[in-house]
Parts: structure tokens; C-alpha cells; sequence
């Protein structure tokens, strides 16, 4: 073996660790909310790590991988073309790069204004794609109406507009919501005025079943609030120094 490959191996080895220890926290999650574990998908959020953790993830049955920077996502999803996974775009969007996350993506989270839900569908529509978006929304209790937090959202009175913008929009179909807790405030709060919207829209729209909520360190209170996708990157890649994951 090489030091490459043997390199290659111990950071696989790795990663498998992890995914089994998270997918313990799944389960007794899980148990304890009374869902099936299989109702819980992990969205690997990738951002920072090589090409290569994408394919011991994939190697490991993680079909679906997460980005939040575009220039990253769009050379990495590139570079993994040939594996079988789901693109998720999970950070905020400007509207100047609907263009190329339309390229790549299979699931946009941070649809939160009616401007980028139309350019994603301009987009999508000239690359001849079809994207599913969740509405984010911003779950700051003290925000205004309209008035974006630092890591974006829409305010949960405006989500539902945003939905149907998206449901006007022909190459973008609605798929449900996502959220950040907000910090300083419980996640289990938090995530329970998300259920509340969520379940507003999927009244709207049968198919938005998604609520994306939950990271490394809040995934038990969104588990227990129905979380459907969560976003996990440290505990299965380890600290990179960041909130994303």
C-alpha cells in the first residue's frame, strides 16, 4: 500500500467511524420522538473538505452531499460527476450565482425572497433542469418582517409567499423548508415555530414534505421537532472551525 492509499484508508476509516456514531444519535433520536430512523436523512456538508471525503462519503452510502460556497460546489460537483449523489446548495444565495447553482444542484435550501425564486427558475429552465427549493426561514424571534438575519431567512408571516413563488416559477418545484436555530435561543423552540411553517406550506403544497433543520450539535431537538433532512458536517468530518455543520 502507499502512503497515499494508506492515508486514503485511515481518512475513510475515519469518516466510517463517525457515520456510525452519528447514525447512533439518529436512531435514539429517533426512538425517542417515536419516528423511524429511516424518516431522517443526513445531508453531508462538505464545505472546505476534498473531492475525495465525497467519495468515501458515497463509498459509505451518503448519497446525499451539502455546499454552501459556489465556486467550491460547482469544482467539486464537476470533479464528482461520475458518483450518484444528490447536490444540496444549503447557503446563502445571491441572485448573480442562480446561474451556475442551476448547473449543479439538485435541492436548493436558501430560497428566501421571490427575486432569487425567480432567477433560480430562469435558470433552471435555460439549463433544462428541474430543482427542488425549501423556503428558509428566519427563526430569530425578534426579527422583522422582511428584514434578513445574518444568515438568512424570510420571516415566517412572508414564507408562504415565497412558496408560491416558487410554485410559479416552471423548472423549480417546492420541496419544504429550512432553518438555522438562531443562537441564544433553544433550539427545541426554535425548531417547533419551523414545524409550524412547515406544516402550513405542505398544506399549501402535498409534496413539501422536507423540513431541513438540525446540525451537529442541535440534530437531537430537530429530530424531535420533524426534522426530515439534517445537515451535518463535524460530526462526520470533523472541526473545521466553523457553524456550518
Amino acid at each position: 500500500m502507499s502512503v497515499a492509499e494508506e492515508g486514503s484508508g485511515t481518512r475513510a476509516q475515519r469518516i466510517a467511524a463517525n457515520l456510525r456514531v452519528l447514525g447512533e444519535r439518529v436512531r435514539t433520536a429517533s426512538e425517542k420522538a417515536g419516528r423511524a430512523a429511516d424518516d431522517v436523512a443526513i445531508v453531508a456538508v462538505t464545505k472546505t473538505y476534498p473531492a475525495s471525503d465525497v467519495r468515501i462519503l458515497a463509498e459509505l452510502g451518503i448519497s446525499d452531499i451539502g455546499e454552501n460556497r459556489d465556486q467550491e460546489a460547482a469544482a467539486k460537483a464537476a470533479e464528482c460527476g461520475d458518483l450518484d449523489v444528490r447536490w444540496h446548495f444549503v447557503g446563502q444565495l445571491q441572485t448573480n450565482k442562480a446561474r451556475s447553482v442551476a448547473q449543479y444542484a439538485d435541492v436548493v435550501h436558501s430560497v428566501d425572497r421571490v427575486r432569487l425564486a425567480s432567477a433560480l427558475g430562469s435558470r433552471a429552465r435555460a439549463a433544462e433542469r428541474e430543482l427542488t427549493c425549501l423556503v428558509q426561514v428566519n427563526l430569530d424571534p425578534d426579527a422583522a418582517a422582511g428584514v434578513l438575519g445574518p444568515r438568512g431567512g424570510v420571516h415566517p408571516g412572508d414564507a408562504a409567499a415565497v412558496a408560491d413563488a416558487i410554485a410559479g416559477e416552471s423548472g423549480l418545484t417546492v420541496g419544504g423548508v429550512m432553518a438555522v436555530a438562531p443562537r441564544g435561543d433553544d433550539p427545541a423552540n426554535a425548531f417547533e415555530r419551523l414545524y409550524s411553517v412547515a406544516s402550513a406550506i405542505r398544506d399549501r403544497y402535498p409534496q413539501a414534505t422536507v423540513i431541513s433543520a438540525g446540525m451537529s450539535g442541535d440534530l437531537v431537538a430537530a429530530v424531535e421537532h420533524g426534522a426530515t433532512h439534517l445537515r451535518i458536517g463535524t460530526a462526520l468530518l470533523g472541526d473545521r472551525g466553523s457553524n456550518v455543520g
